[in-house]
C-alpha cells in the first residue's frame, strides 16, 4: 500500500462502480489493517534503512495513503476511521493528528487486538487448530483467548453512530490481559 497512484485508483474504482451501480457517494468507514505479518524485525542496529522503509510504509504509510483517499467519501456521509494498531505506536500516534484534524465530520479511533486467535483462519498451507493450554486462557481475565470476532465487534462499534462522541481513542481489546499482567512461557 505504499504507492500512492495504486492507492489512489482503488478509490476511484470504488466511486465508478458506486455510480455505475446507482449506489449513494461516499463511504460509511475506512478500516486500516494491514502490516508485515512477521513482527520480529531483528535487533535494531542490524536494521537495514530499507528494512526500516519497508516497516514504515506497511504500517504507517498504508494508513496514511488510505485515509487521504478516503477522506472525500468519508466527508460525505460523515464516516469514522478505525486503525488497528496494537503495538504500532506511529499508528496510535497518526490516530490522535488524524482525529483532531479531520474532525467534527470524521472520527478517527484505533483498536489494539491482545492475543486474537487466528490459526484456523490462515491461508491454507498455514493453517492450524487452536493449541492453547489452560493457562493461555487463564492469563486473560475474561479466561480465553480472544476470537477475530471480538476484534470485528469493537470495529462495528468505534464505526456506528452509537460512538459518534468518540474520537482520538484507542481501544485496548485484550480480554484483560495487559491488566492481569499474568505471562506464561
Amino acid at each position: 500500500m505504499g504507492e500512492w497512484t495504486a492507492v489512489a485508483a482503488a478509490f476511484a474504482a470504488l466511486q465508478a462502480w458506486q455510480e455505475r451501480a446507482g449506489e449513494p457517494a461516499g463511504l460509511n468507514l475506512l478500516v486500516n489493517n494491514a502490516g508485515l505479518a512477521d513482527p520480529v524485525s531483528g535487533p535494531l542496529e542490524a536494521l537495514s534503512l530499507a528494512g526500516w522503509r519497508r516497516w514504515l510504509d506497511g504500517h504507517l504509510t498504508g494508513a496514511f495513503l488510505c485515509t487521504r483517499s478516503a477522506i472525500p467519501g468519508l466527508r460525505v456521509r460523515r464516516g469514522a476511521i478505525v486503525n488497528i494498531a496494537s503495538t504500532k505506536g506511529g499508528l496510535l500516534a497518526f490516530t490522535h493528528a488524524a482525529a483532531i484534524s479531520l474532525g467534527p465530520l470524521i472520527r478517527v479511533n484505533a483498536v489494539s487486538p491482545g492475543w486474537i486467535e487466528t490459526g484456523p483462519l490462515q491461508k491454507s498451507a498455514h493453517r492450524r487448530a487452536p493449541d492453547q493450554r489452560p493457562i493461555d486462557q487463564a492469563q486473560h481475565a475474561v479466561g480465553r483467548v480472544g476470537d477475530p470476532a471480538d476484534i470485528v465487534a469493537a470495529v462495528r462499534f468505534l464505526g456506528s453512530p452509537s460512538a459518534g462522541f468518540i474520537t482520538g481513542q484507542n481501544l485496548v481489546v485484550d480480554g484483560g490481559m495487559t491488566r492481569t499482567m499474568i505471562y506464561a512461557e
